[in-house]
């Protein structure tokens, strides 16, 4: 058989049916081998970058890898933000690109370029990749397919490229005669958790007085989320999330705080502070989640640390107990041995947490203006029950990220370690084939919006059920703000330089509903509007160009000390642990 069917059959048996791809040159085997079949189906994007970020979306979905295609040279370049994304993110997806035929290819040879379009894409994207090859021989087709779909799932999870030039696609192939690979090959899981261990984590949340749970993209990726409602229905421990992390716990839950960090609500940071136990199940404690002084994070707790990534153990934070495993794993052994808290020890601490809850609770302060974490509040009632929140890169993502109340059955993903802007479009997409039928509901900005505006026309050509909500402040908010902040207001091109079109027009261009929503008043009939069918539908809120996130945390400071900053004599009232000395604020 041909080797390019070979591929797509693969791609079935693993349970892909969709792949993400801009047609190309080098890649029309492949794309000939889908034609007229019914089990998978080729979604033709209209930028290999939103190609790439589709096949994200589709795999934070359903559980399984994403796939994306492009053809050589500027079609396998401009995948490679979507690829850095999945790395940084933890994401399995299998990237195939198409190359020049093999007796096309430099290797070696002191020369630039020399076949048209060549370009070694494989060495390009190794540091973001768990692997890349290149197919030089046909045989090896099933061996490096099997393999790194194996890698791309196993353990962190991430992403794969596989480079296959045009002779390697057409040629003739015995796939009886092909060579297996086999997963004793690679190295092995984490080991077993050690039963010493788990009992020395329980007895840290029997005896411990202010316990906290913090979640992260991981505890999502490891598929862990009905174990972790049962461990704190065990354990009556308060929840805190990263970014990441915010829909691996319902956030109408009691026991839910919110989202800490950087651009996370004051009472949350709070409460990380304020904790003695902190039980870290897939965050690797990064400088948005720590602050740029880690030596201060959870200084008066005890900190147990669970992360499937051993790398990532004891290397920001030094904790008291680092347990490589799967969190699935560790919550499943976990539950079988822990006993029911103390909901009496608990009151107190959960009484703390409701003080800090009711006295920094995001309040409107823009005097008849929308203000958008209300807004997006208000959103969160309106929304589907399984709705899929897919949130671009901005301010509008830290206002959807301390505001939204994403429930059980929802979904939120945005974009973590890469942060690009002109993600959350291309994420709804892929998500909207992950699970047909069901919302998606995008949070974007109006700078953000523009970088992959063109994907509207697959949201029409698809009739896809995605709900555009574009927070339209005319700038570049997220680097404006820090442009107020240390560079004494001089907004150049967040403000100075920056534009943009008439959004309305540009969304009946692509024939999609379009609105726009710029006073309070309006903001429940929009609302009830907005969500009423499964059509496609873009709605331009307006907002002050001038309008903040906060709280925020500044440089050199502990996560419990945001701006705007509170008097040291409220925050000392704040702490049951004592307060950090004063840290000179720099850039």
């Amino acid at each position: 058989m041909k080797l390019s069917d070979y591929v797509i059959d693969f791609l079935v048996k693993q349970k892909v049916d969709h792949i993400f791809e801009i047609c190309g040159g080098a890649i029309t085997h492949l794309l000939d081998s889908v034609y007229d079949r019914k089990d998978i189906k080729l979604i033709p994007m209209h930028h290999e970058q939103t190609a790439a970020f589709a096949a994200e979306g589709y795999a934070r979905i359903n559980g399984n890898i994403g796939v994306a295609m492009a053809t050589s040279g500027p079609g396998a370049t401009n995948l490679i933000t979507g690829i850095g994304s999945c790395y940084f993110d933890s994401i399995p997806c299998l990237f195939i690109t198409g190359q020049v035929n093999t007796y096309e290819f430099k290797f070696k040879k002191p020369i630039r370029q020399l076949g048209f379009q060549e370009t070694d894409i494989v060495s390009m994207v190794k540091p973001i990749v768990k692997d890349s090859v290149l197919i030089e021989d046909a045989r090896e087709i099933r061996y490096q397919l099997e393999r790194l779909v194996y890698i791309a799932k196993s353990g962190r999870q991430g992403p794969v490229l596989l480079d296959i030039p045009m002779n390697v696609q057409r040629a003739e192939i015995n796939p009886r005669t092909l060579k297996a690979f086999k997963k004793d090959t690679i190295a092995k899981s984490p080991s077993k958790i050690k039963d010493n261990v788990l009992t020395k984590v329980a007895d840290l949340i029997h005896n411990s007085s202010r316990p906290l749970v913090l979640v992260g993209g991981g505890l999502r990726l490891s598929q862990a989320s009905e174990e972790l409602y049962d461990f704190i229905n065990k354990t009556n421990i308060p929840v805190v999330s990263t970014l990441i992390g915010k829909d691996a716990f319902s956030n109408n839950n009691e026991q839910f705080v919110g989202m800490m960090g950087t651009y996370g609500l004051r009472y949350a940071n709070l409460s990380v502070a304020n904790a003695d136990l902190v039980i870290i199940l897939g965050a690797r404690l990064d400088t948005r989640q720590t602050g740029t002084k880690p030596d201060t994070f959870s200084r008066g707790a005890k900190i147990v640390h669970v992360d499937v990534d051993v790398n990532e153990l004891n290397s920001k934070v030094l904790v008291d107990i680092a347990i490589h495993a799967d969190i699935k794993v560790f919550l499943q052994r976990i539950n079988k041995i822990i006993k029911k808290y103390n909901t009496k020890k608990a009151a107190p601490w959960r009484k703390v947490i409701q003080q800090y809850k009711k006295k920094y609770a995001q309040n409107n302060s823009s005097k008849g203006e929308i203000d958008p974490n209300l807004f997006l509040e208000d959103m969160s009632k309106y929304m589907p029950k399984n709705s899929m929140v897919c949130v671009d890169v901005g301010q509008h993502q830290m206002w959807a990220a301390q505001s939204l109340q994403i429930k059980k059955q929802q979904r939120f993903l945005t974009q973590g370690g890469m942060g690009a802007m002109g993600s959350a479009l291309a994420f709804a997409i892929g998500a909207c084939f992950a699970k047909p039928g069901v919302t998606a509901v995008v949070v974007t900005g109006d700078g953000g919006f523009q970088l992959n505006l063109q994907e509207l026309q697959t949201v029409y050509y698809y009739q896809l059920p995605i709900k555009i909500i574009m927070l339209n402040n005319s700038c570049y908010g997220m680097v404006r703000q820090f442009q107020e902040q240390y560079f004494k207001s001089r907004f150049q091109s967040t403000v100075i330089g920056y534009n943009a079109p008439d959004f309305q027009k540009v969304s009946s261009s692509f024939k999609i509903k379009s609105c726009k929503l710029d006073s309070q008043k309006q903001i429940v009939p929009k609302l009830k509007s907005l969500f009423k069918d499964n059509k496609p539908v873009f709605l331009e809120v307006i907002i002050n160009s001038g309008t903040k996130v906060l709280p925020k945390l500044s440089v050199n400071r502990p996560i419990e000390d945001q701006e705007p900053l509170l008097s040291r004599k409220e925050l000392q009232d704040n702490m049951q642990i004592e307060m950090v000395k004063e840290y000179k604020s720099e850039f």
